[in-house]
């Protein structure tokens, strides 16, 4: 794109928001308004407040529109994500009215299909641009008021009376403050927190907050006290039932400055911004004059980055990091307060991210595994890490979508939450039952016992919504019971049909495996047909848990290719020892240098790092070929916090491994 063209712009949800920033483009130098987009284009007076523009017949129209370059996405909250993702894949640049989405986990998946479409996508907060932020940001970093303590700051209305029908006080919509306008004074916190450092952006270490939650169950009026690493201790509030008196108070060793409504700078159509500093009974007001439109600077900022080829706003305060780290405080402060909104829950979120029915996919290659009748995607997601059913779903869609069908569970994850989160999701999605390979586990330590098996699965099952598992593994051993008191309570369940296919152990020794398979023999009871314990092509060299196995030594490998008995591996990538996290002279993650750091482990890394040059691919993808290569079987079990590290390790797939190499690698 030449310095001199102008970006076109196209409007999808042409509401009041819409039109300020219409506004902004006309009064920028590098961008004009071509179109917007309704789905009711005949309504009227639709076109007020956008001159010269195009009315186009819904959205998909104006997505497919050869004159429309970037998108501007006003829609209410609960289609920001949506439209912002189906723009992108039309290889549109975007920009979403703040928030970017409901939560950090579905923003991510934007900035992630942002990166593959090689496009432009920002969060639309306006203030950071205006040259007061500037300005205010310079004076903390010369240490006008001295060392910061404290930040106050506020956004708060007074709608003046609940009214059901407004989008603000529909839980539906994803209304309430927080959302709406408690993004603004905590971006500022952590960007003057992160100044402070010399760095664009600080994340808390703690957010603790409080809410009134009205009959709609939206905030009405919330409060969050952030406590920085570096000691600032930042007071955030909004409301849309209270007025405040939104003012910006920065509180130092030496003074403080304040700033009335931040975000407005010096006002809407340009004008004078007043920061004032109060230090040793003397008053001194910093003005900032611009008599430029305040959505104008934006603008122009989203046209630099395309001009420069950035995928996101190389601004202080809003790349796509930063925007991230934003809506984890909101997602921390809307947790603390209880605050979870309908179209959050399994039976409103039906649908994929983009709105559209979730469908088996069959890029994920799938492998018969000894004892069970369904074939079984040659790896296996576990999503424990997730905080609600809204963020696990966007991994579980994908997953599936790729063609992956076994999934990861057990008793004790999340204190059953991840049970109850995959229930949610197959039954929400009409997933059929017969297509899913579902492992669980249970009687993990302290209480493993034989006599708790029957109980666990009794929750179990009740959670995941289902009437069986496909494997079912103990998911500890307790050498103090006699291996036939565990033989025997598992061989009940699969008489009851609970355990539908095959069961085994986790973390458990080889001596126990084997003398749990002769007992069974001897008794004819339901033999152990399959383990779950680590497996890596780094050893592990003490456990990462206790009561951990690894079966990664060359005995290990001897038993398991003489039995054939699959092996559902964990930490099969060895947890970041194969990522930049690690090296030999990286000793910052404790539990990386305690449990793989060994000369041993290093040479095998120098050697997968060589073959990843060789082959055009990650180390990581090496280690997790690796392990899909054995001579027996594994079955990888990976637990990727976002979509795009899920599909990255789904990547490593296409690598097909050598016997020689796969013995190279060893050493």
């Amino acid at each position: 794109m030449s310095a001199e063209q102008k970006i076109r712009w196209g409007i999808i949800g042409p509401g009041t928001i819409a039109k300020t920033f219409a506004e902004g483009i006309a009064g920028s130098s590098t961008g004009e308004l071509v179109a917007i987009a309704s789905r009711n284009p005949d309504r009227p007076g639709l076109g007020d407040g956008f001159p010269g523009a195009r009315i186009v017949d819904g959205y998909e129209a104006l997505l497919a529109d050869p004159e429309v370059d970037a998108v501007y996405i006003a829609t209410p909250h609960t289609g920001h994500a949506e439209w912002a993702i189906k723009a992108v894949r039309a290889g549109k640049h975007v920009l979403v009215e703040k928030p970017i989405a409901l939560s950090a986990y579905d923003a991510d998946v934007i900035f992630y299909e942002a990166q593959k479409a090689d496009v432009f996508v920002g969060e639309a907060f306006m203030y950071i641009f205006h040259p007061q932020t500037a300005r205010l940001v310079e004076l903390v970093k010369q240490g006008v008021i001295g060392d910061v303590r404290l930040i106050r700051s506020s956004f708060g209305f007074d709608m003046g009376s609940f009214r059901p029908e407004h989008r603000l006080f529909s839980n539906d919509l994803a209304g309430g403050g927080i959302l709406d306008v408690g993004g603004y004074p905590v971006s500022m916190v952590r960007l003057l927190a992160g100044s402070v450092i010399g760095q664009s952006y600080a994340e808390p270490v703690s957010v603790s907050g409080a809410a009134h939650l009205g009959q709609s169950g939206v905030d009405e009026w919330a409060s969050a006290v952030l406590k920085f690493e570096n000691g600032i201790v930042a007071e955030v509030s909004c409301s849309i039932m209270a007025n405040q008196d939104n003012t910006l108070r920065i509180i130092g060793s030496k003074g403080r400055i304040e700033v009335k409504d931040f975000w407005f700078a010096g006002g809407r159509k340009g004008g004078t911004g007043k920061i004032e500093i109060f230090k040793g009974g003397e008053h001194e007001v910093v003005e900032v004059s611009d008599d430029r439109h305040l959505y104008s600077f934006e603008v122009d900022a989203v046209t630099a980055a395309i001009r420069a080829g950035e995928k996101t706003f190389a601004y202080p305060g809003m790349n796509a990091a930063e925007a991230l780290a934003n809506l984890r405080v909101l997602d921390r402060w809307r947790a603390s307060v209880g605050l979870e909104y309908g179209v959050e829950k399994a039976t409103s979120r039906t649908k994929n991210i983009v709105g559209e029915t979730v469908v088996a996919g069959d890029g994920v290659p799938k492998r018969q595994i000894p004892g069970l009748a369904k074939p079984a995607s040659v790896v296996a997601l576990g999503f424990e890490f997730f905080s609600n059913f809204a963020s696990a779903s966007l991994t579980l869609d994908t997953f599936y979508e790729a063609g992956g069908n076994l999934f990861d569970t057990a008793f004790v994850y999340g204190a059953g939450k991840t049970e109850s989160i995959f229930g949610d999701w197959h039954t929400s999605r009409n997933v059929p039952r017969e297509e899913i390979v579902l492992i669980g586990k249970g009687a993990h330590s302290p209480l493993c016992y034989p006599d708790v098996i029957a109980r666990q699965l009794d929750q179990s099952l009740e959670r995941l919504k289902t009437d069986y598992l496909d494997v079912y593994f103990m998911h500890r051993d307790n050498p103090d019971i006699p291996i036939g008191e565990f033989v025997d309570a598992i061989d009940a369940e699969v008489k009851r049909g609970r355990i539908g296919g095959i069961y085994g152990g986790s973390n458990w020794t080889r001596e126990r495996l084997d003398a749990a398979i002769e007992y069974a023999a001897k008794t004819g009871k339901a033999a152990p047909a399959a383990l779950s314990n680590n497996f890596a092509l780094a050893e592990m060299l003490d456990p990462i848990w206790p009561g951990c196995v690894t079966s990664s030594t060359a005995e290990w490998k001897k038993w398991l290719n003489e039995r054939q008995i699959p092996n559902f591996a964990w930490s099969s990538q060895g947890r970041g020892f194969f990522t930049e996290r690690a090296g030999r002279d990286k000793r910052d993650d404790e539990e990386i240098v305690r449990c793989w750091y060994s000369d041993s482990n290093f040479e095998r890394r120098d050697r997968a790092i060589e073959l990843a040059n060789k082959r055009g691919v990650s180390p990581i993808h090496i280690a997790l070929a690796y392990v899909i290569a054995q001579p027996f079987p594994v079955i990888p079990l990976i637990g990727p916090r976002t979509v795009g590290e899920l599909e990255d390790s789904l990547s490593a797939l296409s690598i097909s491994l050598t016997p020689d190499e796969v013995r190279w690698l060893e050493g």
